[in-house]
């Protein structure tokens, strides 16, 4: 199935309250409608049910994925290390053996696929499609299936990851990994509610539950206290933003609310006010040889954030410095070019895709209560099943 960056963020709609699961960004009431509709055969979910359960099927044919099945293993490193290429780093063609690699902004190295970041994010789709399939079906074998594959990545010690990012996104010739590299981890809060839909699930015991609370808690400290984590917590773009959510999740996750509120209470000042302008560009993204990407990736995480926030009481959505700089300003200003009533004037080495608003309209849309979102999202064009995950996830409000 197609996986959106924001799926744990669409359930944001209004509705009847019900049991749910405690998830993070997840709203657990509408997850919990959503499954009643889903088991009793509603129409609307019929598709949705059936992407999950295929793709679940496919991954409980498939041995579960470990970072230490290295099909480049690093001289020097332990093969439980995360270890992957920097995104955008190529080999020098003016040098016989290509060393110092040379960064070529926005042009992915396909090379970076035979390193655990493809590994990684084969892992994090497995754990979300067999979770998700347990979660709605109630299919015992979806569960099990979720367990092996957590206990296998973070638990087991002959093929356990070690709970670090110290060898992220290295480029080959310069360094054995940079703090930039902690951005492969971007899609973790979304991993985290997955995992939170397994409470209770057969097989996935309360001793599971504890030892992979204990492993992200290390990581939660590594990425806090270590020279990386610090220098990419400064980073005043994307990075920034997802390095927040990343900490504040696993904060949250692992029980640690004055944590989290910390990092979130910061957000207004060391993201919004310092990121945004009051106009709602963000320049830092527009600076970017892919600056719609950018700009869409790091709206995603603002919007992470604010949900997050909502957690601990820390108000994102609504906050506005005196000048104007707000998430919503920061929105509408890209509203315009998404609808094709504007034209866009900035660098983009690519085709532009606007598909990813369409899960940050319907949030908008109840975040804000603005009727003129949800009329935008059906005139935005949109790529693949986006439509119909944003609607699964997020159905519209009921007026």
């Amino acid at each position: 199935m197609h996986l959106p960056f924001l799926l744990p963020l669409l359930l944001l709609a209004g509705g009847v309250r019900a049991a749910g699961p405690a998830t993070l960004l997840l709203r657990g009431e509408n997850l919990a409608r959503q499954r009643e509709l889903t088991q009793a055969g509603a129409g609307s979910t019929a598709e949705p049910l059936r992407q999950l359960r295929r793709e679940a099927d496919k991954f409980l044919r498939l041995e579960p994925y470990s970072v230490t099945t290295k099909q480049h293993p690093q001289p020097g490193l332990d093969p439980h290390d995360y270890v992957s290429l920097s995104r955008y780093g190529w080999p020098d063609p003016a040098r016989p053996n290509g060393l110092p690699y040379v960064n070529r902004d926005g042009e992915p190295n396909p090379e970076c696929k035979e390193y655990d970041s493809l590994t990684w994010g084969r892992m994090q789709r497995a754990v979300h499609n067999l979770a998700q399939a347990w979660y709605f079906s109630g299919e015992e074998k979806y569960a099990a299936g979720a367990a092996r594959q957590l206990r296998v990545w973070f638990l087991d010690a002959a093929t356990r990851m070690n709970p670090h990012l110290k060898h992220a996104q290295m480029l080959k010739g310069h360094d054995l990994g940079r703090a930039s590299g902690i951005i492969d981890f971007h899609e973790l809060p979304q991993l985290l509610d997955d995992i939170l839909l397994l409470h209770g699930a057969p097989g996935w015991s309360a001793a599971d539950e504890q030892q992979l609370q204990a492993w992200f808690r290390e990581l939660l400290t590594w990425l806090r206290t270590s020279p990386n984590g610090r220098k990419e917590a400064e980073a005043c773009n994307n990075h920034g933003c997802w390095y927040d959510a990343q900490t504040a999740a696993l904060a949250l996750f692992i029980g640690d609310r004055a944590q989290a509120h910390e990092i979130l209470e910061s957000v207004k000042t060391r993201r919004i006010a310092a990121q945004i302008e009051p106009d709602g560009r963000q320049p830092r993204e527009l600076g970017r040889t892919l600056s719609v990407n950018y700009t869409l990736f790091n709206l995603q995480a603002l919007f992470t954030l604010a949900r997050l926030g909502e957690q601990v009481g820390v108000e994102l959505w609504h906050y506005r410095t005196q000048d104007g700089r707000s998430l919503r300003a920061a929105f509408d200003w890209v509203l315009p070019y998404a609808l094709g009533s504007k034209g866009w004037e900035h660098k983009q080495i690519s085709k532009e895709n606007f598909s990813p608003l369409a899960n940050l309209l319907r949030l908008a849309a109840a975040a804000y209560q603005e009727p003129a979102y949800e009329q935008a999202l059906a005139r935005l064009a949109v790529a693949g099943d986006e439509k119909m995950w944003t609607d699964f996830y997020s159905p519209a409000a009921k007026k």
